[in-house]
């Protein structure tokens, strides 16, 4: 009828910038499918990096072949799928922990540390033509039609020139089984993926996105994306207890390493948005970038740089809950911030 309004609620269009971590992506995998249970929440654009990446391409596949179900489906067939690598009987062992002890069970477990000390003295490339990457197959199974598609959302994924220490973002085309895998290489436990770099003119060796860019939020300052980023994070930004165990001052370096990259970027956009508002810089030049975050420290502080490395479904199911319990209280306490204003202090967040 002529005149008369819609009910339906004006979609709350944000952007996604997406932490890597091990198994600790499956922390992400719950936020966003909480996510998905909000019909009034668009997702336009997402950026990711190694398990950020992962999830990120999942999603989008997912959402591009059926919507929200498909998304869901495809985010739950991804962690299946890197849960199979599980050892049969650890997990129903595990089971008998809470969280903590878990993590500390894997920690100071014997085959931990033979692991930390072979690999002070061997690297991937030891193995020689014995060698392949153990998520090959996993990220072979993704639907890449949906997911280098022109549809929404967006997908930008970055890693890292080993020649240049630069970061690359992958988008559209361009992003492939060897593209997420770059963004997923820790140098220490992969060999390094060779991909063909436009820019360069030659073949690049590339690892892990983390040590440029945990996630790279420029992609998403694109004129046509939101202003508004929802970062989820997955590596502590703070932690009380000095660590002093080996294997906590080797978590605690890989946290701070993995965070200083989106540190960095954090703190570019607060100065800009002080120029902004003392007048000193006009919004025709550059637009307000809006800040919001779901973590969950608290449960991060109880894990460790190991506990990323080891794929046990049991701890996937628990990182999804929490997951899904943090997005669930980001929402209730900041969903009407979104596309108005930043619901974080990025200044307290990086000083």
């Amino acid at each position: 009828m002529a005149g008369r309004k819609s009910s339906r609620k004006k979609a709350k269009r944000v952007n996604l910038a997406l932490q890597g971590g091990g198994v600790h992506g499956a922390f992400t995998w719950g936020v966003l499918d909480r996510l998905l249970d909000e019909e009034d929440v668009e997702i336009a654009g997402i950026s990711g990096t190694s398990a950020g990446a992962l999830n990120g391409a999942a999603f989008k596949a997912g959402m591009v072949r059926n919507g929200r179900e498909g998304a869901r489906e495809e985010l739950s067939s991804l962690w299946s799928s890197v849960g199979a690598a599980d050892v049969p009987g650890i997990a129903r062992w595990l089971g008998e922990f809470s969280m903590g002890p878990v993590t500390k069970a894997i920690e100071y477990s014997p085959i931990s540390a033979w692991t930390d000390a072979w690999a002070q003295f061997f690297s991937p490339y030891s193995y020689g033509p014995f060698y392949s990457n153990p998520l090959r197959s996993v990220v072979d199974a993704m639907d890449f039609d949906c997911i280098c598609s022109k549809a929404a959302p967006d997908l930008f994924v970055s890693a890292t020139r080993v020649r240049t220490g630069k970061v690359r973002v992958f988008s559209g085309e361009e992003i492939s089984t060897d593209a997420i895998l770059a963004s997923a290489c820790l140098p220490t436990v992969f060999q390094a993926v060779e991909i063909d770099d436009p820019e360069t003119g030659r073949s690049e060796a590339y690892w892990d996105g983390g040590y440029t860019g945990n996630p790279a939020l420029f992609p998403l300052f694109r004129e046509d994306l939101p202003a508004d980023i929802v970062i989820v994070n997955i590596n502590p930004l703070e932690r009380d207890m000095v660590p002093v165990t080996p294997q906590q001052i080797e978590s605690r370096v890989n946290e701070i390493s993995f965070n200083s990259s989106l540190l960095r970027e954090l703190r570019a956009i607060a100065f800009v948005q002080r120029l902004l508002d003392q007048g000193r810089l006009k919004s025709e030049e550059k637009s307000r970038v809006l800040i919001h975050m779901i973590s969950d420290d608290d449960l991060m502080n109880e894990l460790s740089a190991t506990t990323k490395m080891v794929p046990n479904p049991l701890i996937f199911d628990r990182l999804r809950e929490a997951g899904r319990a943090a997005a669930d209280r980001f929402l209730a306490a900041h969903k009407d911030a979104l596309n108005v204003r930043s619901s974080v202090d990025l200044k307290e967040m990086y000083s």
